[in-house]
């Protein structure tokens, strides 16, 4: 019998590079801001436009395109008139945001420090390195 006959599951080894993906998603400001602001529950695109600042239009409607389409949240068309839709976390996306709810927090209390440091790193006068 070969490995191919051989009905019994093999363990899955995960491809590390494939995780690269979905480290995107973390590693993406706006995402994670989307994801925070959507904790409290679902939100219409003016109010995560509003809470998420800084964000265009277009990079909104790209990263809710984006969570949507990685199962982070849905899109829900309401039937009223005028109508409206409206963006929740799904389970996974909960998960990511009790996943990410430390970093967020770490960011908040560190900002002011960060932003001190690169002050005092952009005043500092210009070093040359000697010849090679």
């Amino acid at each position: 019998m070969t490995t191919a006959d051989d009905p019994s599951p093999m363990p899955h080894r995960q491809d590390p590079c494939r995780t690269s993906d979905v480290l995107g998603i973390v590693g993406d400001k706006w995402s994670l801001l989307v994801v925070r602001n959507l904790s409290q529950g679902p939100r219409r695109f003016t109010e995560l436009k509003r809470a998420t600042t800084g964000i265009s239009q277009r990079m909104l409607t790209v990263t809710l395109r984006s969570l949507e389409r990685d199962g982070i949240l849905t899109r829900t068309v309401h039937n009223v008139m005028p109508p409206h839709v409206s963006y929740a976390l799904t389970p996974m996306g909960t998960t990511l945001r009790e996943a990410t709810a430390p970093l967020l927090e770490w960011s908040l209390r560190n900002v002011d420090d960060i932003h001190a440091a690169r002050d005092a790193y952009d005043s500092r006068p210009e070093t040359t390195l000697p010849p090679s």
